[in-house]
């Protein structure tokens, strides 16, 4: 596969372009620098795609982040933040996804959000608790593109994946760069890996055409929660 990795920041997506290019993989990765925060750009970016390389047939939305903003006296900025990336982002994407597929006569495309445990229960912790809600967002709204797909009568799919703790820089943005504190989060329990994830997209694209999974829900076995 033809993959256009965005992000904000490509550094690292560029330094495992190189990589996958240096181990002989037969798949392309692109970086492709994008603020999901901003429309216009996502908007550009899909333009760019239908003209480098026709269009998308595979969506991950994959964004996401969590600022310790509690419900009762959290900030209004770091709320917004979290919908614009975990909610707009992903619903747009989605929809110039379809777009792109729809005009290319695609029908066995997929959209696959990377969701998280905590769009299926909510925590006792108040740091937490709005970055729940908009999991509970992409829950509700992956099964909504599920029925709008099937109203469309195609054979695209949607599917969630929904991890607990993962090992990457999420704890630390989370915890505003306190390098301790999210090393604490990491260093308690055997946490699951980025690989893991990728795993799990890989099983989820590799199913059989009539078979739609619907959510994957995926843990350290260590997790209590």
């Amino acid at each position: 596969m033809r993959v256009v990795g965005c992000a904000r920041n490509v550094d690292k997506i560029e330094k495992l372009a190189a990589e996958c290019q240096s181990a002989g993989y037969s798949g392309t990765l692109i970086p492709y620098k994008c603020d999901l925060s901003n429309e216009e750009e996502i908007l550009s970016m899909f333009s760019a795609i239908k003209t480098l390389h026709k269009g998308v047939d595979v969506c991950i939305n994959n964004a996401g982040l969590a600022h310790n903003e509690p419900l009762l006296s959290g900030k209004t900025e770091g709320w917004r933040n979290m919908i614009d990336v975990n909610v707009l982002a992903l619903s747009i994407c989605t929809r110039e996804a379809y777009k792109s597929m729809k005009e290319r006569n695609v029908d066995d495309g997929h959209i696959i959000n990377i969701n998280s445990m905590g769009g299926h229960r909510v925590v006792s912790s108040a740091d937490v608790h709005f970055y729940c809600a908009t999991k509970y967002a992409v829950t509700a709204l992956t099964e909504g593109i599920r029925q709008e797909l099937r109203e469309a009568n195609t054979h695209i799919r949607a599917t969630c994946i929904s991890p607990g703790i993962v090992e990457t820089e999420f704890a630390f943005r989370h915890h505003n760069n306190d390098a301790e504190k999210a090393a604490a989060v990491y260093e308690s329990i055997k946490c699951l890996k980025a690989e893991d994830i990728a795993s799990a997209v890989t099983f989820v694209l590799s199913a059989p055409p009539h078979v739609q999974i619907g959510d994957v829900q995926m843990r350290p076995v260590e997790q209590v929660s």
